[in-house]
């Protein structure tokens, strides 16, 4: 198994606590404000990283901060795009405007590198907005408040992989540094906007405290550190395409623990997405010539 696998297998699996995270804030945001809520998830998993890696956190050079700092503002957006999304919009469709990453990426990629994504992953991407429109559009969908920061979620985040692919083959960079800080920036910039614009409290149910501690733990900083250190090798139009599971993590995490039901054609979508993974994953021309020989 090639490293590029390797790294887009653990993507996955970052993907897959992603999709559950769209239940977990929606049983947060009963009890604590949106920013309040990404401060406690961004800062517990900072902490929780420097307890447990801190002699490779104790050492860090400038350009690492940097990127760190700049990648930390982008997620604040996302973050808050999603966050609100979720409050002002319907899980499918807040599944589905986040997961337009998938296509945005590659967009801004070749708009700023000059990098056009070959057929074989534009095929992909044709199957995953295919599939990921089948999933959550209905004929009433209309925009709203939460549809319009979940797209300026999903555009934030495409600027979040396209400055992470870029920091991590930076030779000064420190990938899981990189992971780490990046953690502690957007906590601070969210607990400073709680402040401000909220009133932080704390979880008042166990229930809650459960499913923020996991959002910190497994969603935010595991999550967040495996996504930069196997971005050293695969690409960030590839993470882009993987993330575009999300939605299907979601929409099953609602279906056994909300009540949330597909269409029929949905779970079609949600077929095709799987088929654009295989097809991006396997290296058909390889196994062609394998079998041959």
């Amino acid at each position: 198994m090639s490293k590029q696998v390797k790294a887009d297998l653990m993507l996955l699996i970052v993907t897959l606590c992603w999709g559950v995270s769209y239940l977990l804030m929606a049983v947060c945001l009963k009890e604590i404000g949106p920013l309040t809520l990404n401060a406690y998830r961004f800062l517990i998993a900072f902490f929780a990283a420097m307890l447990l890696a801190f002699p490779k956190l104790r050492h860090v050079n400038k350009p690492t901060l940097q990127y760190s700092a700049l990648i930390g503002a982008t997620l604040v957006l996302v973050y808050i795009g999603a966050t609100y999304g979720v409050m002002y919009t319907s899980l499918s469709n807040a599944g589905f405007l986040c997961a337009l990453t998938v296509v945005i990426t590659p967009i801004l990629t070749f708009i700023l590198k000059k990098e056009a994504p070959g057929k074989k992953l534009i095929l992909v991407l044709i199957l995953c907005l295919i599939g990921i429109g089948l999933m959550t559009l209905d004929g009433n969908f209309k925009p709203a408040l939460g549809d319009i920061l979940c797209i300026m979620g999903a555009f934030a985040y495409a600027v979040d992989l396209i400055l992470a692919d870029k920091a991590v083959h930076h030779e000064e960079v420190q990938a899981f540094q990189l992971g780490v800080y990046q953690l502690g920036f957007t906590g601070a910039y969210m607990l400073v906007l709680s402040v401000v614009l909220e009133t932080p409290v704390l979880p008042g149910s166990p229930e809650v405290w459960a499913a923020m501690l996991f959002l910190a733990i497994f969603c935010t900083g595991v999550a967040f550190i495996v996504q930069v250190v196997a971005q050293q090798y695969t690409s960030a139009t590839h993470v882009g395409v993987i993330f575009a599971l999300e939605p299907v993590f979601a929409a099953i995490a609602a279906f056994f623990f909300a009540g949330e039901r597909l269409l029929p054609r949905g779970y079609w979508g949600a077929a095709l997405m799987l088929a654009g993974i295989f097809i991006m994953e396997v290296d058909f021309k390889k196994k062609a010539a394998m079998a041959a020989n």
